[in-house]
Formats: C-alpha cells, structure tokens, sequence
C-alpha cells in the first residue's frame, strides 16, 4: 500500500523531540546547523522539512531572516510554539517565489522523498543567485547505511516504526548527481563519521571524544558520514 509521509511525521510529531536536547540527536542538529551559519551568517535562510524547528532555533539567531515549511501539521504545530515563522508545503512545491533566499537547506527530508530531482529543483528555484543549497541525504556507505540493512525497525508512535516511510540511500555521488545543473559544489560534510551506535553519547567521557572527533572529521571524512550533506552555490 502506498506510504503517506504526512501520516507517518504526524504520528512522529507526538514524540519527535524527545531526548533531542542532548546526545546523538543533538549533536547533528549541531553539525548541520553549524553548516548553515558557516554559507549564511546575517542572510535569508529557508529550511525545507524544518519539523519542530530544532535546527531554525539554533540558526535563527544569526540570520536575518529564517523561515520553515514543513509536510506535517503536527511537527508544525510545535515550530509554531517555538515562534518560528513555519508554512505547511510539500517540499517539491514550496509557495515562494523564484530566488527568495541566500540559502536554502534540507535535513533528515531528501531521504523520504522519491522524485528525488523534482525536490532539488524546486529548493534550487528558491536560491538567490550566488545563494546557497545545503541538501543532505543517507549515505549507504557509512555506519548506519550498513546497520539499516540487518536492524530491526525503531518504533516512532503507537503502530508506526521508521520503515513505514520511503527511505532512499544515495552516495555522495549520486547526491551530487541530482543538482540543478546551475549550481556547483562548493562543500560538503558528514554527521555520524565515527558513531558506531547512538547510545554511546550518552555515556559522559565517550561522548566527550565522540563530539569532538565528530565536529574534527565532518568536513574531512564527509563521504564516509551517515548523513551526507553536499554544499552547492548557485551561478551568480
């Protein structure tokens, strides 16, 4: 039967930000909003797939600017809480016009979402020209790309585990493969490079290491990330 992606992150909304202050999933919010202050500190910022606003709470103090959109009602209903400025759109047609920010960035989004270049289109559409587009994928050749294949699916509310969603998993090649064809790559980076298992961030020393070999080898060992993010600057 057909997967309903606004179904699946309503569900997921009840839940969403629990144990997302410290540990694991907040050490990728950090690395990947660190990505975005880095390409537009004082700019224009759109997230696409922006949920309960994690990643825009962390990027809002150094924008002019930053805006949300979001498939699911219920992620938006608690971004809203936060006072982010937020919009219910699929992310392949976003209600803004051509070039309306310095930066546009997806996180935890492109994976779950199967016409793959119609999305990378119409997030490049929005990106002023000169602007920036940070699109982050799953990484098939990284820790979790391979743990994907043999674990057993994580329960996100009542009935629903995490493989009741399309999940794609794309190399950085690929990745880079489906921009719009006027950008071109300036960066990229990785989150999770060296994380066997997420319990391991709560565990104080370790996860003290761990955070710091993350932040050091981001950018370095960004191929081999779980999450894999590719920087492209628009033709100006």
């Amino acid at each position: 039967m057909p997967r309903d992606n606004r179904a699946y992150y309503d569900a997921f909304a009840e839940r969403y930000d629990d144990r997302r202050a410290d540990g694991y999933h907040a050490l990728l919010d950090e690395l990947e909003a660190g990505l975005v202050v880095r390409h537009a500190r004082g700019g224009d910022v759109l997230e696409a797939g922006c949920g309960t606003g994690l990643i825009l709470e962390r990027v809002r103090p150094y924008c002019r600017r930053a805006v949300g959109v979001d498939l699911s009602l219920g992620m938006l209903q608690k971004a809203r809480a936060r006072g982010h400025r937020v919009a219910q759109a699929a992310i392949t047609a976003l209600p803004f016009p051509d070039a309306s920010f310095d930066l546009v960035c997806s996180f935890k989004v492109l994976p779950h979402v199967e016409p793959i270049r119609q999305a990378l289109a119409e997030l490049g559409r929005l990106v002023r020209p000169g602007g920036v587009l940070i699109a982050e994928f799953y990484n098939p050749r990284s820790v979790r790309g391979l743990l994907w294949k043999v674990k057993p699916a994580g329960r996100v509310a009542a009935g629903v585990d995490e493989k009741d969603v399309f999940v794609r998993f794309d190399t950085p090649q690929q990745a880079r493969g489906y921009l719009p064809p006027d950008f071109a790559v300036v960066g990229e980076r990785g989150a999770r490079v060296v994380t066997l298992v997420p319990q391991a961030l709560r565990i104080p020393l370790l996860s003290t290491a761990l955070r710091a070999l993350e932040s050091e080898l981001a950018d370095p060992l960004a191929a081999w990330g779980s999450f894999y993010s590719v920087v492209a600057r628009r033709n100006a």
